[in-house]
């Protein structure tokens, strides 16, 4: 008899056959699995799926131009209508007409109406300074404004007839535009529509994207550095002088951020203990002061001080377990010193190595406080310029397009830990 007759023949104590009830189980078995865990996704998809969604959305829409919000209603209506259509009706290059100006009149009109001009003007303004203040004025004489039309608006400003302002408006008649990824890599669009560089004095965002990555990458080489014999001497000392020696290393994350990032700008600072102490032994003159704050090495040493710990504690948890007889047997068979910690401990370490790097890299990338109290403008990394478009220039598209690239980054080189190390061989603890 064959097993598929006999499960057939099976049967529960209530009469049902086997195999039946087998599945049923496992159903039910599954869908507790999934209701167990339906908190913890949910929780995911809103806390972070959501959120990574609407910046890359944000990072290509901007609907500034083509539509105004009333405040309290919450209505929207749609403005500069008509010079979309003209856009819409003439290709990209075409010089601008009466029939232009005519529309652009019309639409001053509705955004007189709506008071709607600084925001129009501000999403044309985050592409080429100084509109804002174009469009408002026009707005206010929209009812003065008349044919012929182009040379009312020059009489306002002759700016109006510049070809790059015009390509912007262009650009901007869509709310969808890739035009915020290209800032975030100082470049632009020429009127005739070519992708060219921005002009050299306007070049910050992939001198700050290389910063933030040799700073980062130093960063995490220096905790390395600092952190492998601090968890070397962890894993080999007996285990009542390392759980003493595990606080020390734990006592930063029981200390606020803020309060470590001001002890080391009162130590760095010109006038500061470093400095002072420096000075009092004779060291240094009291007028070759070192600077250290405001400045790269403030964002290095402190960054490295904070983050040192996400370096130690995956070295350590992987060192624990190697077993020391493995390095004296490599001894015993006539092995330096050297050869055998390179040939025999180091090669076991690589894990948690991987580990903590990609922790302290990753981490470094996207620090904010420290930089912002210690950095100075030579010091800034490109987090702080995200913020400030979040924050002050109010220009959001173009902080989530930074922030986009920063998160593309990231995924690369968890990409490429992957592909080099295997993320198998991943061990935080």
């Amino acid at each position: 008899m064959s097993d598929a007759t006999a499960n057939q023949l099976l049967t529960t104590a209530d009469g049902k056959p086997l195999k039946s009830a087998l599945a049923r189980a496992e159903r039910r078995a599954r869908h507790r699995a999934f209701l167990l865990v339906l908190p913890l996704l949910a929780f995911i998809l809103i806390t972070f799926v959501t959120p990574i969604a609407q910046m890359l959305h944000q990072s290509v829409y901007n609907e500034g131009f083509t539509m105004h919000t009333e405040i309290g209603s919450g209505e929207r209506t749609p403005i500069m209508v008509n010079i979309k259509e003209w856009f819409d009706q003439n290709p990209a290059g075409t010089e601008p007409d009466e029939a232009a100006f005519a529309a652009l009149a019309e639409d001053m009109k509705t955004l007189r109406e709506l008071r709607a001009a600084g925001s129009a003007g501000t999403r044309i303004n985050y592409e080429r300074s100084g509109t804002r203040s174009m469009f408002t004025k026009a707005a206010r004489n929209a009812n003065k404004l008349e044919p012929p039309f182009k040379e009312a608006f020059i009489d306002l400003d002759e700016d109006w007839t510049d070809p790059a302002l015009w390509r912007v408006m262009r650009d901007a008649s869509s709310a969808y535009t890739m035009n915020f990824y290209l800032a975030a890599i100082d470049l632009t669009k020429s009127p005739d529509g070519d992708i060219t560089s921005v002009a050299q004095n306007r070049q910050v965002y992939v001198t700050l994207f290389q910063r933030t990555l040799f700073l980062s990458v130093l960063i995490t080489f220096l905790t390395f550095a600092l952190g492998y014999p601090v968890a070397h001497l962890l894993a080999t000392l007996p285990l009542r002088y390392s759980n003493l020696l595990m606080i020390l290393v734990l006592l930063p994350f029981w200390t606020s951020l803020l309060v470590r990032t001001t002890s080391w700008m009162v130590l760095l600072q010109s006038q500061g203990v470093i400095n002072d102490a420096l000075v009092g032994v004779g060291l240094l003159g009291d007028e070759n002061r070192l600077q250290m704050m405001y400045n790269q090495i403030g964002t290095v040493v402190a960054m490295t001080h904070i983050l040192l710990p996400f370096m130690v504690l995956p070295l350590y948890s992987v060192m624990r377990p190697i077993n020391p007889s493995y390095v004296r047997a490599a001894r015993s068979l006539g092995a330096t010193s050297w050869t055998a910690f390179w040939r025999i401990y180091f090669p076991q370490t690589i894990p948690g190595i991987g580990a903590g790097a990609l922790l302290v890299f990753i981490l470094s990338v996207g620090y904010y406080i420290t930089p912002a109290l210690v950095g100075g403008a030579s010091g800034q990394l490109i987090s702080n310029l995200i913020a400030f478009h979040m924050q002050n220039s109010l220009n959001w598209s173009l902080a989530a397009a930074l922030a986009a690239l920063l998160l593309g980054g990231v995924l690369i080189l968890y990409w490429l830990y992957d592909r080099l190390v295997g993320i198998d061989n991943l061990k935080l603890g």
